[in-house]
């Protein structure tokens, strides 16, 4: 990662909006242990992801994720007793560097989850940041990819949605921050396939590390 510093001059964007149990937590790691295994909690976690995908209006969380569990043959009860251990989730390591080194060249930060606003509170203690803005599907109403917590984070730092830089942690994300026009970075840590027709994003990264150059512009491997 470069460590060199940079301003606001010819800077692309004016706030980057994450995502928040993928683009900055490691949240599949919780998911594997609480499933006690790897495949198990994968299986989990992508029928979790397509249930999120299809459902639109917001019903809580804990409901969706409990259901996801009955789909691929595990226990509902794994619901609870994943919200229970929320407190466990760890940034990515570059986090720590990454979002200092954002808010010290001037842009605004916030998040936009598919989460309950318990659970987001928690999640977001987790990074050990203070964001500008938070909207979870709960308080938005609707489950991302819909266009309106997107939105709902846009009207909050009070910018269109050219200025604003969305970090996605899944191919999902990808279709609704390209429905309001949002540039996308895509944090694909763990290599996921992406569904047919994913709208392209800005730029397509295994870790944050490039994310400071695409903010100002510049190539990065």
């Amino acid at each position: 990662m470069s460590r060199t510093p940079f301003t606001a001059l010819g800077r692309l964007f004016d706030a980057v909006l994450f995502d928040l149990l993928t683009a900055l937590l490691d949240s599949w790691t919780l998911w594997n242990r609480v499933a006690e295994s790897d495949e198990s909690g994968g299986k989990w976690r992508a029928a979790y992801l397509r249930r999120t995908y299809q459902q639109g209006r917001y019903r809580p969380y804990e409901v969706l994720v409990a259901e996801a569990a009955t789909e691929v043959g595990l226990t509902s009860a794994l619901a609870q007793w994943l919200a229970a251990r929320y407190q466990e989730l760890k940034p990515w390591p570059e986090v720590p560097e990454v979002l200092p080194a954002l808010r010290r060249a001037g842009l605004r930060l916030g998040v936009v989850t598919n989460c309950s606003e318990a659970l987001g509170r928690t999640a977001v203690a987790c990074t050990g940041f203070d964001f500008d803005v938070v909207v979870t599907a709960e308080r938005a109403g609707y489950y991302k990819p819909d266009r309106r917590p997107y939105e709902q984070a846009l009207a909050e730092l009070g910018l269109v949605a050219s200025r604003c830089l969305f970090v996605a942690g899944s191919a999902y994300d990808l279709f609704g921050a390209s429905k309001v026009g949002l540039p996308t970075y895509w944090h694909d840590r763990i290599g996921m396939k992406p569904p047919p027709n994913t709208p392209a994003p800005l730029a397509h990264h295994r870790t944050l590390s490039a994310l400071l150059n695409v903010v100002r512009g510049q190539a990065a491997e």
